[in-house]
């Protein structure tokens, strides 16, 4: 048995936190938003709160920890199929990190939750609500983007359905990948095949890093925010 710190506490904050800020991002839109008086004004905050994230993401994803890392979970197309047979014979071969498919998933997914984030950020109701940047691009644009945004999130909705369904499945194979998003690491009976790198987190994941980008990420969302 192999236990191995995966997911250092920044990755592990920003996964439960996004969870949060798109769960009440699809309440105040897809419901009536009670008991907020102004939902689509809660959606547009929350939406800063995604944005605030996926700009921390994506800098941790440059200069992160190891596995955290976008050129240690992407992997090429020979690989995506190969764990695809494996996981079509039954297997499910061991992986600390992301596996080839669900590197893929996780790129996906932040693609489109950011073009969902900076997308909102130009959109108006025409009657209540208007996005910090919606007077800077013209009303062609605006209406082009709030189109963009709502397939956009018809799709993220088919993406989360997709993660939920993976989730499932392997927990059903015997691995534990929400448990491993709470305290951080993995149990896996085997030698993960990306075992090169299992304690390079805690080499890689410096601290002054992590403060970095979440300062420049607060600083870039409170700018929005007072717009």
């Amino acid at each position: 048995m192999h236990r191995i710190r995966v997911w250092d506490l920044p990755i592990r904050l920003f996964h439960w936190i996004l969870v949060g800020a798109v769960a009440l991002s699809y309440y105040t839109m897809k419901t009536p938003g009670v008991p907020f008086v102004f939902p689509v004004e809660i959606h547009a905050r929350a939406g800063l709160v995604v944005l605030g994230l996926l700009l921390f993401r994506w800098g941790w994803a440059l200069a992160g920890s190891h596995h955290a890392r976008v050129w240690h979970f992407l992997h090429g197309p020979r690989a995506v199929l190969g764990y695809l047979r494996a996981l079509w014979r039954g297997a499910l071969p061991p992986y600390a990190g992301h596996n080839p498919l669900g590197g893929l998933a996780v790129l996906v997914m932040l693609l489109s939750l950011s073009v969902q984030a900076i997308s909102g950020l130009f959109l108006s109701d025409d009657v209540f609500f208007q996005a910090p940047l919606h007077e800077r691009v013209t009303a062609a644009t605006s209406d082009a983007l709030r189109t963009l945004h709502h397939w956009n999130g018809q799709l993220l909705i088919v993406l989360i359905g997709l993660h939920l369904v993976a989730l499932l499945i392997h927990r059903l194979k015997g691995e534990r990948l929400v448990g491993a998003m709470i305290h951080g690491d993995k149990r896996l009976d085997d030698t993960p095949l990306d075992a090169a790198g299992e304690n390079a987190s805690r080499d890689a994941g410096r601290p002054w890093r992590a403060v970095g980008l979440l300062l420049a990420a607060v600083g870039m969302v409170a700018w929005l925010w007072r717009l």
